[in-house]
């Protein structure tokens, strides 16, 4: 399979940031720091970012254009409350919390897609990246919704 060279390019980046969000998971409506990694992130490649969706629920966005059309692309970002037990560098440095689910990796790879979408712009129309806190059980989808992302973000 051939991989876009844009996409191979941004491969140790976003391996990076998986390692470092696998190192330092935050639970459910704590995720503080993944918060600010998410938006510094984004606005880094130039997406509107607003933060504090769902108390620490990020949103970046990127318009192209003068389409009305809009997508909504989300990921998880909270780790679940359990020990660690691999040997690996980057395992978690936080006892009682780890990223067993794969949050680390579904949070980079939509940055990986927000980095290449807005590298190319290459689509007429409106998407909004969607980083979900408090996923496992905590109640982030509804904190966002009530705090108006979908009034926000339609």
């Amino acid at each position: 399979m051939k991989i876009e060279p844009k996409i191979a390019a941004a491969a140790a980046e976003l391996t990076a940031i998986r390692r470092d969000i696998h190192a330092h998971p935050e639970l459910g409506f704590e995720e503080e720091r993944t918060s600010r990694i998410v938006a510094d992130r984004l606005k880094e490649w130039g997406c509107e970012v607003t933060t504090g969706i769902g108390k620490t629920g990020v949103v970046g966005t990127i318009r192209v254009g003068n389409n009305p059309r809009a997508i909504g692309l989300r990921a998880d970002i909270d780790a679940l409350p359990m020990d660690e037990h691999n040997t690996f560098d980057h395992r978690s440095r936080h006892h009682g919390r780890m990223h067993a689910c794969g949050h680390d990796g579904h949070t980079t790879m939509l940055l990986g897609a927000a980095k290449y979408l807005s590298a190319t712009r290459d689509f007429d129309g409106t998407v909004h990246f969607i980083f979900q806190p408090a996923e496992e059980g905590r109640g982030g989808a509804e904190a966002m919704v009530k705090d108006g992302l979908f009034d926000k973000f339609p």
